[in-house]
């Protein structure tokens, strides 16, 4: 599955400012020290990811950005370069200077259900992604745990969704649409039976039994009424997929989407958790 450019640009912000700052000053010591970071990006969509973390790693940077959507690759170059304080394009890159930091950002398109092995079999320090593991599978993780034990290379992931949302005030059916959302999300995305709401649980398993020692920080959107535009892009995906489940009747959807819409930004708690395993 992909996700539009514009829906990605609309959730940037808060995405950013989410992220677990105890998480990330973890990853910031871990790394502290080098001259170099080889990073390899799953799943980049427009590049946010490298925008919001490349203050974390080394001075000098190589960034492999991975999707399977050559729209949102173009489009991962285009905002890194506009974001830039300079850019030089190459072939197939763009070397871009940052603050004081000198990075080098290439793009792969990759199927990463069929693909995983080739974006392994690279060299890399460490594995990154954003908004992607809820998505997966469990087997298609515990492959992509075993590469990187094989590669001595380090895993981060931020904003996991955790199924642990709240609505302020409430309404009668949040918790039967909650419910029932959560199973939607358990449905196969590309890359098996998706882990939906138990991912984040499923990567501390996971990766522990690699060997990994991993870390966890809480990263909910808590949403307020200056998010408005964003919550109002959000909750009428969270309708569309409960009522694909059949599980509330379409007026009890209808009536929970008007209400919500109607405080649209305020008092919406979405849960999610960031990971570090090395």
């Amino acid at each position: 599955m992909s996700f539009s450019p514009e829906w990605l640009a609309l959730r940037e912000a808060v995405d950013h400012r989410s992220r677990s700052a105890a998480l990330a000053a973890e990853v910031r010591q871990h790394f502290a020290g080098r001259s170099l970071i080889r990073i390899a990006d799953l799943g980049c969509g427009t590049g946010s990811n490298l925008r919001a973390s490349y203050a974390l790693y080394p001075p000098r940077q190589e960034w492999l950005l991975i999707d399977h959507d050559p729209a949102l690759l173009i489009a991962a170059r285009e905002a890194i370069q506009d974001w830039a304080d300079r850019f030089r394009p190459g072939d197939g890159l763009i070397q871009i200077v940052k603050d004081t930091f000198d990075i080098t950002v290439r793009f792969a398109q990759a199927d990463l259900a069929k693909d995983l092995p080739k974006v392994l079999a690279g060299r890399h320090d460490l594995i990154t992604a954003s908004a992607l593991f809820d998505l997966v599978s469990e087997d298609w993780t515990r492959h992509l745990a075993a590469g990187a034990k094989a590669a001595g290379t380090a895993f981060y992931t931020v904003l996991t969704y955790d199924g642990r949302d709240a609505f302020s005030p409430p309404h009668p059916l949040d918790e039967e649409v909650l419910r029932a959302f959560g199973r939607h999300q358990r449905q196969d995305k590309g890359l098996g039976i998706a882990a939906g709401p138990d991912s984040a649980a499923m990567l501390m398993r996971v990766f522990s039994g690699e060997g990994f020692f991993v870390s966890e920080g809480d990263s909910p959107w808590q949403l307020g009424t200056a998010d408005a535009a964003l919550a109002k892009a959000l909750l009428p995906g969270i309708a569309a997929a409960v009522r694909e489940t059949g599980e509330v009747a379409e007026a009890a959807v209808d009536d929970w989407l008007t209400f919500r819409l109607s405080i649209a930004g305020d008092g919406i708690v979405i849960g999610h958790t960031d990971t570090f395993a090395r």
